[in-house]
């Protein structure tokens, strides 16, 4: 049976300058995979195991790492990944509601992506942006003081810009 690291075949070399650049600084594991993430839009298993060989750390440790921080992704995300604030500026201000819409319209739930591969959508616990609740960011760009209706039309327009393109 063939475990799941090498089932995976992420290109590895794509890694290699970070690796070459930070494998050998003590404490740049997170670095090394903040900067896999950004390489690969997500951490592969086996990219885990490579980086766990070459910074001389464990598998679990890397692993235990990742897990730790909410900003890791284990699983492809969509074109488009929205973050849906519940913090407790937005939750107060109907962030249920917003989820509620986006849920239903894109028939998705928290942590998913939909089955085209356009949105992902995610329920964090704050964007840092409360005076704009309830708030949500897509791809980096911040839509505040949303209602459900106004949601919709913001994903609506971004699958119109798809349709186009």
């Amino acid at each position: 049976m063939q475990c799941e690291c090498t089932k995976q075949k992420s290109d590895l070399s794509l890694l290699e300058p970070v690796l070459a650049e930070y494998a050998a600084v003590p404490g740049s594991l997170i670095t090394i995979l903040q900067h896999a993430q950004e390489i690969y839009g997500y951490l592969p298993t086996d990219v885990l195991y490579r980086i766990a060989e070459c910074t001389g750390n464990s598998p679990a440790r890397v692993l235990g790492v990742a897990t730790f921080y909410t900003q890791f992704r284990f699983q492809p995300v969509g074109k488009y990944l929205i973050m849906l604030c519940d913090g407790t500026a937005c939750h107060v201000n109907g962030s249920a509601r917003i989820a509620a819409a986006v849920q239903e319209y894109l028939h998705v739930e928290n942590g998913g992506t939909t089955e085209d591969g356009l949105f992902s959508f995610s329920i964090v616990a704050c964007l840092g942006c409360c005076s704009l609740s309830p708030v949500m960011m897509i791809n980096g760009d911040t839509y505040g003081s949303l209602t459900p209706e106004q949601v919709l039309e913001i994903l609506k327009d971004i699958q119109a810009k798809e349709a186009a393109e």
